[in-house]
């Protein structure tokens, strides 16, 4: 399960009322890139894929891929701002390592 922050809520929202498409949804995914190895993306997009497991967080539509699911469980999402801007913050208990920049993670893989 996957929360998101009062700040994230309301970024994801504003975010969403800019999109060109009202039904689009939020996918989070992870990646292999990044300086530790998996990083995470954000993004809105209108079709899902069969595959897509759904979540619904404080009004906000989430769809994450199966190969995606294995990374996020219990991830806390933050948004904040500071000098450089805005930014989401991927709070991961899986993490075992995590960059400075904060959207780049590795994990130890049994």
């Amino acid at each position: 399960m996957i929360e998101l922050s009062p700040s994230a809520i309301a970024e994801i929202q504003r975010l969403h009322h800019r999109h060109p498409n009202p039904s689009a949804f939020f996918r989070l995914q992870i990646e292999s890139g990044g300086c530790a190895g998996l990083s995470y993306i954000t993004r809105f997009e209108t079709e899902l894929n069969s595959s897509d497991r759904i979540q619904q967080c404080h009004g906000i539509q989430i769809a994450i891929d199966p190969h995606s699911a294995q990374y996020l469980e219990n991830l806390t999402i933050d948004f904040s701002e500071d000098l450089m801007g805005g930014s989401f913050r991927f709070h991961n208990p899986n993490a075992k390592k995590s960059c400075d920049c904060g959207v780049s993670f590795s994990i130890n893989e049994s």
